[in-house]
């Protein structure tokens, strides 16, 4: 998912809203799989959680009628960016 992806859906979320988003821990789990979430989509009939990977697979489908997407999966590649690179680059050849 991509910043601008991120900032479009939290632009649509009404301005009256005070609620304060928290950062997402490892109480928090995946809806899809029970991984720590670390991608939050709040849409008109309530929240869905998901790991890094679920949330970038199915962004094409929330992204149009999220109200807000809390995005923490920066926090993946600041804990573990060089083991996620090597992994990535295995998984390429």
């Amino acid at each position: 998912m991509t910043t601008s992806t991120t900032q479009e859906c939290q632009a649509r979320k009404a301005p009256d809203t005070t609620e304060a988003i928290h950062e997402l821990t490892a109480h928090d789990r995946c809806d899809r799989c029970g991984s720590q979430a670390y991608v939050r989509v709040e849409l008109p009939t309530g929240e869905l959680f998901f790991c890094g990977h679920h949330g970038r697979e199915f962004s094409s489908a929330y992204s149009p009628i999220a109200l807000t997407v809390q995005d923490e999966t920066d926090r993946l590649y600041a804990q573990h960016g060089s083991k996620l690179a090597s992994t990535a680059a295995a998984a390429a050849s």
